[in-house]
Parts: structure tokens; sequence; C-alpha cells
């Protein structure tokens, strides 16, 4: 073969070499843009669970972030905080979240998630199968068909596609209920030794349907339902769950009286330490699977428990001279000036003739 011959076929072998190169880079690149969530929690492993329970005010917003780094949004606080919980998102590294769950359609839960699923990639979205007529539920059914997203059924039984943990829904139990809290979405998280349970408004009905069905439901930590309405947390569901720690999400000084005295009471005789929103700011827990870690933005964490549990012996109660009710400091039911009577304790105001008020209930 002539020299010049030669010369041509090595010329050709070396430009199939070079192009054979780069169709394997471009396969590459293709196949990181297709993957982007699983190199995400390649970076983001801590090998803990993080439970981050936002303050948003009277309302709910909890992060869930696994220990192999996949992210999940229970509930994401009322409209006007969407873009506040979206921001906290990215504070805290989220670029994109593998479930969502709304537990129910009450806007100070569901009010935000449009706004969220607008901002970040979303995986898979789980809500009740309940509707209701709010701009509020409109506007996150509309930010899901936008996002051509699929709703999976938030009800008992149904396992939680999130990596890194176990997680099912252990509520609702059954369905019709006239109470729309009662098909909140219940959640059990589950990390090695440590367990959390997470109830959304969920009332004393779905606590005993929990109850008859056979769930596991001892946890270490509950998120307490309603906000501290004394219609959730019942003492034989507090006595199953047997929580170390409770965690009360409510605004500073809201117009429900939340938390109430009675939920305060039955958490307190059961010897759990309680933090709330309205004291502690945003409350964030990290399991290892076997202890868990507290961590907050605001306030003191060290106080002890009945500190957290009756601030409102240090703000005193205002009697009413002619109904004979007595009222916390920031009830809507106030008397006008000339008729308050100032009280220091609960006790003094039984035992001047007063009763509670039914609206604040102290």
């Amino acid at each position: 073969m002539s020299k010049k011959r030669w010369t041509i076929m090595l010329i050709l072998i070396l430009i199939i070499s070079m192009l054979s190169g780069c169709g394997q880079s471009t396969s590459t690149v293709k196949e990181q843009n297709v993957l982007p969530f699983d190199n995400q929690k390649q970076e983001s492993k801590t090998n803990q669970l993080e439970v981050c329970f936002i303050d948003c005010g009277q309302g709910d917003a909890i992060l869930i972030k696994t220990p192999v780094g996949e992210y999940m949004l229970v509930d994401g606080g009322k409209v006007e905080e969407g873009k506040n919980i979206s921001d906290f998102l990215r504070s805290q590294g989220v670029e994109q979240l593998a479930v969502v769950v709304g537990t129910h359609p009450h806007s100070d839960h569901i009010g935000g998630l449009a706004e969220v699923i607008k901002t970040f990639p979303v995986q898979k979205v789980y809500l009740p199968r309940v509707t209701h007529n709010t701009a509020a539920f409109e506007a996150l059914l509309n930010a899901i068909k936008g996002k051509n997203l699929k709703i999976s059924t938030a009800r008992q039984g149904v396992e939680i596609s999130l990596s890194g943990v176990e997680a099912r829904f252990i509520a609702p139990v059954g369905e019709g209920y006239d109470n729309l809290n009662n098909y909140s979405a219940v959640i059990r998280l589950d990390y090695g030794d440590n367990s959390f349970i997470l109830t959304g408004d969920a009332e004393e009905f779905s606590e005993k349907e929990m109850l008859g069905s056979g769930e596991k439901l001892n946890a270490d930590v509950l998120k307490v339902g309603h906000h501290g309405s004394s219609s959730s947390t019942c003492p034989d569901f507090v006595r199953a769950v047997s929580p170390q720690y409770a965690v009360i999400m409510c605004g500073a000084d809201n117009d429900y009286g939340h938390p109430h005295r009675e939920t305060l009471t039955t958490l307190d005789t059961a010897g759990v330490k309680v933090y709330r929103t309205d004291l502690h700011g945003t409350i964030n827990m990290k399991s290892d699977g076997q202890n868990i870690n507290i961590n907050n933005t605001t306030g003191d964490f060290n106080q002890t428990s009945k500190s957290a549990l009756k601030p409102e012996q240090n703000n005193g109660y205002i009697g009413n001279k002619n109904s004979l009710k007595f009222h916390r400091s920031n009830c809507k039911s106030l008397p006008i000036e000339k008729n308050r009577v100032y009280i220091e304790t609960r006790d003094e105001a039984i035992a001047r003739g007063f009763t509670p008020c039914g609206n604040c209930q102290p």
C-alpha cells in the first residue's frame, strides 16, 4: 500500500475517533439534565432526618429533609405566606420537592402551596379526597394543573414516595366527615428508632378513629392537631402516642385563643415537653435515628415546659363585672374599661365567682 493511502487512512481513523468522543460527551450532558434530583440528593446527604416546623403565623407549614436529601413539604400556611415560605425553602437549599402534601383544604394550611408549586419543580402531590369552594383551593388546583401533576389520594395505609425514611398516612381512616378538619392527612415518619406524627387539624373524632384502626401510634414527636385547640389532642390519643415532645403551630396573640388551656393541661399532665411557634419561632428537629436535637430561630429553648405551657399567668386575666366571665387579655370579647376587673391567676378568678369565657377559653 502506498504511503499516500496510509496517510489518508490514518486521517480517517482520527476523524472517526474524534466524532465518537463528541458523541459520548453529548450523551453525558443529556443524562445529567434528566437526573438533577438524584444529583441533588448525592450532594445533600446528611444521614439525618430533619423536620422543620416553619413559623408562618396562624397556620401550618412543615419541611422534611430525608437523610438522602429528598424534601417533602407538608402544608403551606395562608396565601400571603406563600412567597415567605418559598424564600425559606430556598434558604434551606431546596431546589425541588419530592413530595407536597396538603393536609386538608382550609386556607391556613393550603393557601401558600400554589405559590410553592409554581416556584419549585414537584414530583408528587398528595391531597385527601375532599374539595372546598374557596379561592385558595381553586388556586392550588390550578397550580397543580399548570405543572401537569396528578393528585394522589392521602388516606390511611398509603405509603408516601419518599426515600431514606418510612413515611405513610395513618389518617383519614374513613370519609364523609361533616367537619373538614377530620379529613386531615395524618403522617407518620420513622427513621431508625425515632418517629414523628404530623396531624394537620385532625380533631378528636379522627383521633379516636386512629386509636381503633390498629395503626402504630407511639412516637417521639407529636405535631399537635388544630393549633392546640381543645377540639383535638384528647387524653386517650396522647397516651397512645406517648410523645416526648409536642409542637404547637399557632400565631402570636391569635383570635382563637390557641393553644387552649385544656390541650396544654393534657400535655402537661402527660409530661410532654411543648414547643410553640408563637413563642419559639421556627422549630427545627434533627434525628440521627436514635436521638433528636432541637433548635429554634427565636426565644429561649431552655425554658421549662411549664413556663412554655402557661404564659397566660404572666399576662393575667380580665373579668367582666356584669357577666362574671373572665377572659384572656387578648380576647375579642373584653368588656369596656369601666366593667373590667383585673385578676392575676385563673384560680383567683374562679375563687371570686367568675367563669371562663367560651371564646378564648382561659
